[in-house]
């Protein structure tokens, strides 16, 4: 059975990174937008992963320009409105599709391992979420809607 770790995807900066990287170390995976209704959650992502990376959390960042063209920019416009806007300082990774025959293999494999509602495996919108343990296993998918603050709650036990 394959892993997040099994896959590696190309940093903003333009490097390879392999997820193996990331073993032992507990992820949250999200497709993000500069120009979405859901933008404000990059400060939201980053408290949470202030606060909680010191106890092995990562955020991992893909941009995605899927939806309602709100990722215009290219990586270097990406990384400066993070940075300028909302201080990010975790991981973020070069533009990725999530849906269609482009879909990066990566979220190919969240969106079968985490299907949404009604067992759906698209991508509804910016902002979902994928939460992966320390070996890799996608423990659970959460919607747009659900703010970084409140998925905390499930992080704190799971950290312990």
């Amino acid at each position: 059975m394959a892993s997040v770790h099994d896959f590696s995807a190309k940093t903003i900066q333009g490097g390879e990174q392999p997820l193996a990287g990331y073993r032992g170390k507990m992820l949250l995976v999200v497709n993000v937008a500069s120009k979405c209704g859901f933008t404000p959650q990059y400060q939201g992502l980053e408290a949470l992963y202030r606060k909680l990376s010191p106890r092995g959390l990562v955020v991992l960042g893909f941009p995605c320009d899927q939806f309602g063209h709100q990722e215009p920019g290219d990586e270097a416009d990406i990384q400066a409105f993070c940075s300028l806007h909302y201080d990010v300082t975790f991981p973020l990774f070069a533009k990725v599709e999530v849906n269609g025959g482009g879909a990066h293999p990566l979220y190919r494999h969240l969106k079968t391992e985490a299907p949404g509602l009604l067992g759906s495996q698209a991508i509804k919108w910016n902002f979902t979420k994928f939460l992966v343990d320390g070996e890799g296993k996608v423990l659970r998918r959460y919607a747009p809607t659900d703010k970084p603050g409140r998925i905390e709650q499930d992080l704190l036990p799971l950290l312990a």
